[in-house]
């Protein structure tokens, strides 16, 4: 697996945002679901290595993220989209995904290829020398995606992926995370229940620091079944279900 935590924690100030999470992740795309303040931004960014776990035990790739030799050794082979990333307006589509490339250590002969693969993979190839300034919140996003992915990373991590996206933005998006979870563990964080069940083989459903739900969406959908679920969609009314039932 290439994802293993066990009983993590991560106290924010007075806030327990994320509380004895146990979690195995292989390859495929495993879709965190939740409501906001559910703490999925804080579970990924430790399993980014951008925040350290208060308690409990995380392996990443068969390695210990705590180690300082062993976390640039993720790093190498980390992608991580957070939910606000920053960027300067100035660099171009290609500039900025250059940028990540070489702070992840890709060899200078290889980034050019590397780059414009990525930007070509997200749909921006006809835009790598427009300005970041210039782009709407959707391609930004887009370009977000193309830093994450230019290692060809082994662990993908997506917060939010598609905000900003159109309808027809995130079907292509959707295809994206079909193909790049055939050969890499792709976690993404949402509270859009359609965009785990077109794109997602596993899920879990966190809420209030925990997991409370982990499975299947075909296993998600079978949790509505009963009388008096919500929701417009079956998978809708599976996650309102395990919420209330958790919360009860």
């Amino acid at each position: 697996m290439n994802v293993e935590a066990t009983e993590l924690t991560r106290r924010l100030g007075r806030t327990q945002a994320v509380s004895g999470v146990t979690l195995s992740v292989g390859p495929g795309v495993y879709g965190l679901l939740g409501p906001n303040g559910a703490g999925k931004t804080s579970l990924l960014r430790m399993l980014a290595t951008a925040l350290p776990p208060s308690s409990g035990v995380l392996r990443l790739l068969d390695s210990d993220p705590a180690d300082h030799r062993q976390r640039r050794y993720i790093r190498q082979r980390l992608g991580y989209l957070p939910q606000h990333l920053g960027y300067y307006p100035r660099f171009t589509v290609a500039d900025f995904v250059e940028y990540f490339a070489l702070l992840k250590e890709i060899p200078p002969t290889r980034v050019p290829r590397a780059v414009a693969a990525a930007v070509e993979r997200v749909g921006l190839g006809d835009r790598a020398k427009a300005r970041l300034r210039t782009l709407s919140g959707g391609m930004l996003r887009r370009v977000g995606v193309a830093q994450a992915i230019v290692n060809d990373p082994q662990l993908l991590l997506l917060d939010e992926p598609t905000a900003g996206l159109d309808p027809e933005q995130r079907v292509a998006f959707r295809a994206l995370l079909r193909d790049l979870g055939q050969t890499a563990t792709v976690v993404v964080s949402t509270h859009l229940v359609e965009d785990v069940g077109a794109a997602c083989s596993q899920v879990g459903l966190m809420d209030q620091g925990k997991i409370v739900f982990s499975g299947t969406p075909e296993e998600l959908i079978r949790r509505g079944d009963g009388d008096g679920a919500v929701g417009d969609a079956p998978l809708e009314r599976g996650y309102t279900t395990v919420l209330s039932q958790a919360r009860s």
